[in-house]
């Protein structure tokens, strides 16, 4: 489930962040293919795999502060949170078999 929440602010961002278990922040623009092919598949790996992580896509052009604060500035871009912290990140060559595998322990370790 995709949430394209345009946050107000950076406190707002990091209050989101803060409040659910785990979260999967994917950062890109409408202007890169390779982001907007990428996208479903993140999306519908999350909903396969790894159903308790939050998925949100936030375009870097309508929120350049957010993507700052992050230091995304390469798209595509994901960061994963797990209890508000950044466990991961992943920039341009993204491979799904390898994400699946990074985010396999930490997810284990919260939800089973």
């Amino acid at each position: 489930m995709t949430t394209n929440n345009i946050y107000n602010s950076i406190e707002d961002f990091n209050s989101f962040l803060e409040t659910n278990s785990a979260v999967l922040v994917y950062f890109s623009t409408n202007s890169c293919s390779v982001g907007e092919a990428l996208e479903p598949k993140v999306e519908s790996l999350m909903a396969d795999s790894f159903p308790k992580i939050k998925f949100i896509s936030v375009d870097l052009n309508s929120n350049p502060k957010i993507a700052a604060n992050f230091n995304a500035f390469v798209e595509p871009t994901i960061l994963i949170f797990f209890e508000g912290k950044e466990t991961i990140r992943r920039s341009r060559n993204i491979s799904i078999f390898e994400l699946k595998e990074a985010i396999k322990r930490p997810y284990q370790l919260i939800f089973e």
